[in-house]
C-alpha cells in the first residue's frame, strides 16, 4: 500500500495589523475543521505555538509593511512560499495605518511614544504587493471567513478561487435595500466598493465605508462628482475615501484629487 500524499503546508504570518483577519479564520469553527483536514498548519502563532520550518506550500499574510525589518521579513517569506495570499485591508492596501502616508511620521511618534529615539519605522504603511509578488488578494476589514475557506479549498483542489468582485450595490439590490444616497442624500461608497460584507451598513441605513476596497472597473470620480453635486462637501469626501483602504490606488488617487480642490 502506498503512503498517503503529504498535505500542503500552510503558514499564517502577521505584520502591522489588529489580528482581526486571523481571528476570522479561527472564528470559522466548523469550516475550520474542514480546512485542518486538508492542510498541515505549519506556522500560525495566533492559534498554536507549534512551528514547522519552511518552505511552505501556501502562506497567508496579514498586515502592512511599516518597518525596515518588515521589508526584510516579507522577502524571506516570499522565498519560502509557493503561493502567497494577502488577507485583509492592511495587507492589500496598507490599512487604516496608511493614513500616515499623508502626515508627518515624526509628529506621530513624538506624540505617542515617551522615548521616540528608540522607534524604527518607515514613513509609510504599504501593501504587501508593493514589495513582493502576490498570488491572490483577499479584501476586507476584516476578511469574509467563508471567502478565505473557499480560497484555501480551491488551492488544495488545484482550481481558481470563486470570490465576488462586483460592487456592494448589487448586494443591496439582491436584498431589496432602499438606496441610501437616493433616499437620504447620505454619501455611500457602495457603487465603487467590492462585495464581501453582505452590504451590512446599507442594510442598517448607513452609507458604505468601503471596507472591502475598490471593486473592479470602477470610476471613482463619477461617484464623488455626483455626491458633491448632491451637497456632500469635498472635505467630507476625503476622509470617507481615506479609511480602511486609503492606500488602494482608486481611493488614494481620488482622495488626492478632491483634496486639491478644497
Amino acid at each position: 500500500m502506498s503512503a498517503p500524499a503529504a498535505r500542503p503546508k500552510l503558514a499564517v504570518f502577521k505584520f502591522a495589523s489588529c489580528d482581526g483577519c486571523q481571528l476570522s479564520l479561527l472564528d470559522a469553527e466548523d469550516q475550520l475543521l474542514d480546512v485542518v483536514g486538508l492542510v498541515d498548519i505549519a506556522y500560525f502563532l495566533e492559534a498554536t505555538s507549534k512551528i514547522v520550518d519552511g518552505p511552505y506550500d501556501v502562506a497567508l499574510v496579514e498586515g502592512s509593511i511599516t518597518t525596515p525589518r518588515d521589508e526584510e521579513r516579507i522577502q524571506e517569506i516570499r522565498r519560502q512560499s509557493g503561493y502567497l495570499i494577502t488577507i485583509g485591508a492592511c495587507a492589500t492596501a496598507g490599512g487604516i495605518q496608511a493614513l500616515r502616508n499623508w502626515a508627518n511620521l515624526d509628529d506621530f511618534i513624538r506624540t505617542v511614544y515617551a522615548s521616540p529615539q528608540y522607534i524604527s519605522s518607515l514613513s509609510t504603511s504599504t501593501a504587501i504587493a508593493d514589495h513582493v509578488a502576490v498570488d491572490f488578494e483577499l479584501r476586507g476589514c476584516p476578511i469574509n471567513q467563508y471567502q478565505l475557506i473557499e480560497v484555501i479549498q480551491a488551492l488544495v483542489a488545484g482550481r481558481k478561487p470563486h470570490t465576488r468582485t462586483h460592487s456592494v450595490c448589487m448586494d443591496c439590490k439582491q436584498q431589496g435595500n432602499v438606496c441610501i444616497t437616493v433616499a437620504t442624500g447620505e454619501p455611500c461608497l457602495g457603487p465603487v466598493t467590492q462585495s464581501g460584507c453582505g452590504a451590512i451598513c446599507p442594510t442598517y441605513n448607513r452609507g458604505c465605508y468601503g471596507c472591502y476596497g475598490p471593486a473592479k472597473q470602477i470610476h471613482a470620480q463619477s461617484l464623488t462628482d455626483h455626491l458633491i453635486r448632491q451637497g456632500t462637501a469635498p472635505a467630507e469626501m476625503v476622509p470617507l475615501l481615506r479609511n480602511f483602504n486609503s492606500g488602494a490606488e482608486p481611493f488614494r488617487d481620488e482622495s488626492n484629487r478632491i483634496e486639491s480642490l478644497t
